[in-house]
């Protein structure tokens, strides 16, 4: 199929979703990516056209810089505790449950179970930001407690796929030392960027943060490593300025939601090969608990000492995956540790996570009144974040 039909079938998709999503109340990434998994399968539609690579690649890299702008740096540190004891119990169980199945009763080798264990870590900072900025919970404090403890698993999953596989090239130290200067620089920049050139119906200031990111995409490939995580600190270091101008966010946040985000989603479902996941039902079977009990286990207990009333909410979205889980498996494949098949069941695990999760808590455990649903901070918390 030609480039140009293609998009036009995907963007007709994308208003479908939109107008099925406004119509019963359910977030559109998750209606997005049911439907990449239909036009993927029933109409056979390829996920690698490269300019749908390119688009969903640099989407994941825009919508992590949006997360990253949504953390609370002050709340951060205030629930500092909260924050890192939910996200790095996030990771590390199903990291260390997914491994020693992969390796023990599904029979992988090492390093494609050290893979599965990667991929079924992670948390989707791309569906929960969607699900967050759609519902106005960004803005409350059971809002910024998740996408804090987001932040902490992600960083988790990144160093070990980093630490365990990517052999870093000459470049490493070039994309270490950019990546760096532009998370210091550009705070310090801003200001006076956006108030000479912004405010202007042709957005200087989207076009640079644009240009920033692409740069650390051509840096991280050209290093063999990932922009997400520079993207994602770099967010971080920003959300002030953003919370000082919060209709610069708007505008940025228009344009990643109206083009850039619908085709990384539906790309993300259109990877799920339905052959060969109901050829292996019962690996998915294991695969899917190998990541959810983990999760579930591990998160629910810490939720209710520090978000009661939320604690199934913050579960359940604590234990979806996407962004990080979709990399890691697309880099096995790549790297010739995985098969197909394989990796067809990860990403289908890994698809499943962001969408039934994800209903779930919209559906039966949406917060009311979210923001006086947050135990107020321990003091000791806040001693330790200040002290960090």
């Amino acid at each position: 199929m030609d480039p140009i039909s293609l998009a036009a079938i995907l963007v007709g998709g994308v208003l479908l979703a939109s107008m099925v999503s406004v119509e019963f109340g359910i977030s559109v990434a998750l209606i997005e990516l049911a439907l990449g998994v239909a036009l993927g399968n029933i109409f056979s539609l390829n996920p690698n056209e490269s300019w749908l690579v390119f688009i969903a690649g640099f989407a994941s890299v825009v919508l992590t810089f949006l997360a990253g702008a949504e953390v609370d740096p002050d709340y951060f540190r205030e629930r500092f505790t909260a924050s890192v004891t939910i996200g790095v119990a996030s990771f590390a169980g199903p990291f260390a449950v997914a491994t020693l199945v992969a390796l023990g009763p599904l029979g992988w080798s090492t390093k494609a179970s050290l893979i599965v264990g990667t991929a079924l870590s992670t948390t989707s900072l791309a569906v929960v930001y969607a699900v967050l900025v759609e519902t106005g919970l960004n803005t409350v404090r059971i809002g910024k407690l998740i996408m804090s403890a987001c932040f902490v698993t992600d960083m988790c999953t990144v160093i070990a796929l980093s630490v365990i596989f990517i052999k870093p090239t000459i470049w490493f130290p070039v994309f270490l030392v950019v990546s760096v200067a532009v998370i210091v620089l550009l705070p310090k920049l801003a200001p006076w960027f956006f108030g000479r050139y912004g405010d202007r119906v042709i957005e200087p200031e989207i076009k640079l943060v644009f240009a920033i990111l692409l740069a650390l995409m051509v840096l991280g490939k050209a290093a063999n490593s990932q922009a997400v995580l520079p993207a994602f600190v770099l967010g971080l270091v920003m959300s002030r300025h953003y919370q000082r101008h919060r209709e610069e966010q708007r505008r940025l946040r228009i344009v990643a939601f109206a083009f850039l985000t619908p085709f990384f989603f539906v790309r993300g479902g259109m990877n799920v090969s339905l052959a060969a996941v109901f050829a292996n039902l019962g690996i998915l079977a294991v695969l899917v608990a190998a990541k959810m009990v983990p999760k579930l286990g591990l998160i629910f207990p810490l939720a209710r000492r520090h978000a009661p009333k939320n604690a199934t909410f913050l579960t359940l979205l604590m234990s979806t995956g996407l962004t990080f889980g979709t990399i890691s498996a697309l880099y096995g494949l790549s790297a010739h540790i995985i098969d197909r098949t394989q990796f067809s069941l990860l990403v289908t695990v890994v698809v499943l996570s962001a969408i039934v999760p994800t209903a779930i808590a919209q559906r039966w455990f949406s917060p009311r009144g979210a923001a006086e649903h947050l135990l107020p901070p321990d003091p000791t918390e806040i001693l330790i974040g200040e002290s960090s």
